[in-house]
This record gives C-alpha cells, sequence and structure tokens, in this order.
C-alpha cells in the first residue's frame, strides 16, 4: 500500500475552488489531488480521468442529457447554493422561483436567524 491516504473525491464547489487552485497543473494531477485515483492491488496508482471529469461536468452544472420538459434553453441547474455578491445582496435565481411557481409581485416576509434566513410568503394584502 501507498502512504497516500485514501481522500473522498471532491464534488461541486469545492472541486470547482481546488482546480482553479492547481492552476496549471495537468489533467491528470488535478484528477488525481482532487482524488479521483485508485491504488491497485500492486501499488500502481490509476487516475479515474472518467469520473473526474464527470464530477466537472456536475460541479459545473452543465446538462448533457436532454432531461428538459417544455424546450427550455437549457442553463445551469439549481445547486440550493449562492453566494453573497459584490454589492453585499444576495440574489434568488429563476430555477428557484419557477420550480416554487412564483409570480412577478409576490411578496415575501424576511426573518433573520443567527446562521440562516427564512422568507416566508405573504398574501398581497398582507395576510398569510
Amino acid at each position: 500500500m501507498s502512504n497516500k491516504k485514501n481522500i473522498e473525491p471532491l464534488v461541486g464547489e469545492e472541486l470547482l475552488q481546488k482546480v482553479k487552485d492547481l492552476g496549471n497543473t495537468s489533467k491528470e494531477d488535478k484528477a488525481r489531488e482532487c482524488g479521483y485515483f485508485t491504488e491497485t492491488k500492486n501499488g500502481v496508482e490509476r487516475v479515474n480521468m472518467m469520473k473526474f471529469l464527470n464530477a466537472m461536468i456536475d460541479a459545473e452544472g452543465i446538462e448533457l442529457d436532454s432531461k428538459s420538459v417544455g424546450g427550455g434553453r437549457g442553463g445551469r441547474s439549481a445547486s440550493y447554493k449562492i453566494t453573497v455578491q459584490s454589492n453585499k445582496n444576495l440574489l434568488i435565481g429563476a430555477a428557484y422561483t419557477k420550480q416554487m411557481g412564483l409570480k412577478e409581485g409576490d411578496v415575501f416576509e424576511i426573518t433573520l436567524g443567527r446562521k440562516h434566513i427564512h422568507l416566508k410568503q405573504v398574501e398581497k394584502d398582507g395576510e398569510e
């Protein structure tokens, strides 16, 4: 056995950030550093490029399978994570509002917790 520990392969934002941090290294080195390798019984390390590339595609939100319903333009899939923008705003994308069936003018009450934000939909006339 090698002295490299078996690490869980990175996915999502962690994978994208690690690949970005690795800069100009080879694809194989990036895959290895992100945990996409196995070790044979003889101690030979094999990089699993296919799993790595598929994880990159998933992390980027690229939809290769034609699962879309209704002839939309495609785009990124919802990751259920948002990032605070440079102007300190949070933007909730159309993927989420479409999924919830929200319409222009829908109103929400914002409740701030210690480490969370709750949005509670309210009727336009102030009733719940």
